[in-house]
Parts: structure tokens; C-alpha cells; sequence
């Protein structure tokens, strides 16, 4: 009978185990619908925020002569009235 005694146990850890994988398995499809709902906001702001973004970029008014990064950096290393540093 010890035989049959240690089935019986082994299949109601079983059992019990099953239970709780069943709840844990809910538990994070809760968190998934939460989580994917929350991705979805958040591209949504996303989506909203560059669509200001570039509207306010369109209202900028255009530069007919925009200094290149490197003449940015020169004026920088020159003194006033054009003397060396």
C-alpha cells in the first residue's frame, strides 16, 4: 500500500501544482492586457507629441543662410572685433 499512498501524494502535489501555475498563468495575462494597454497610450502620446513637434517645426520660418556646424564652432574660438584669442 506505501506504493499506492505515494502515488496519491505525488498526484495531489500534482494537482496542487497545476492550481497554482493556472493562477499564475491568469496573473500574468493581466499584466500583459496592462502592459499592452499602457504601450498603446504611450504610442499614442508618442504619435501626438511629434505631430506638435513637427507642426512647430513648420511654423519656424526658414533661414536662407544657416551656419554650418563647423563655422558655429569658429565663431566660438574667435575673440570679439576679429582679434586672435
Amino acid at each position: 500500500m506505501a506504493k499506492l499512498d505515494d502515488v496519491v501524494e505525488r498526484v495531489d502535489r500534482l494537482v496542487v501544482r497545476h492550481q497554482e501555475l493556472k493562477r499564475t498563468t491568469a496573473l500574468i495575462a493581466q499584466q500583459l492586457v496592462a502592459v499592452t494597454s499602457e504601450r498603446d497610450s504611450l504610442r499614442s502620446r508618442l504619435a501626438a507629441a511629434r505631430a506638435r513637434v513637427d507642426a512647430l517645426l513648420q511654423r519656424l520660418p526658414a533661414s536662407k543662410e544657416e551656419p554650418t556646424p563647423a563655422a558655429k564652432a569658429q565663431d566660438t574660438t574667435k575673440s570679439p572685433k576679429g582679434e586672435a584669442p
